[in-house]
């Protein structure tokens, strides 16, 4: 088990302690490059659930998304929201997705969300 990024923890109990979701991040997971935003644990539970009730398939799953009792320790995982999995020149999906990535499965990571142009 690899030892999660101390830095990055730190970044991401402050997003938790100040309910801020203005952090833009890039991280390397997997082999996989997810650029987005930040969002504290909680507002992106509820975004997450909000997205489930509005759909006539998934409205049960709502359920399983409410906000965590606060939990003691540093943060586990990362929650994006408008994030974008890179692939060749463009995002997936366009839009933004949410995404909820461990933090010890990060490789790599910087401050910025990246986006491509064709200018």
């Amino acid at each position: 088990m690899s030892k999660p990024d101390e830095l990055l923890v730190d970044v991401v109990a402050l997003v938790e302690s100040g309910q801020s979701n203005q952090m833009s991040l890039t991280v390397v997971t997997g082999g996989a490059v997810i650029t987005g935003r930040l969002a504290p644990e909680a507002v992106w539970r509820r975004r997450v659930s909000e997205v489930l009730t509005d759909s006539d398939r998934l409205e049960e799953f709502s359920a399983v998304f409410p906000a965590p009792a606060k939990k003691d320790g540093p943060p586990t995982h990362l929650h994006f929201h408008v994030a974008r999995i890179l692939q060749g020149t463009v995002g997936i999906p366009e839009t933004g997705g949410m995404y909820r990535v461990a933090i010890e499965d990060v490789s790599g990571w910087t401050v910025g969300d990246f986006s491509y142009s064709d200018h």
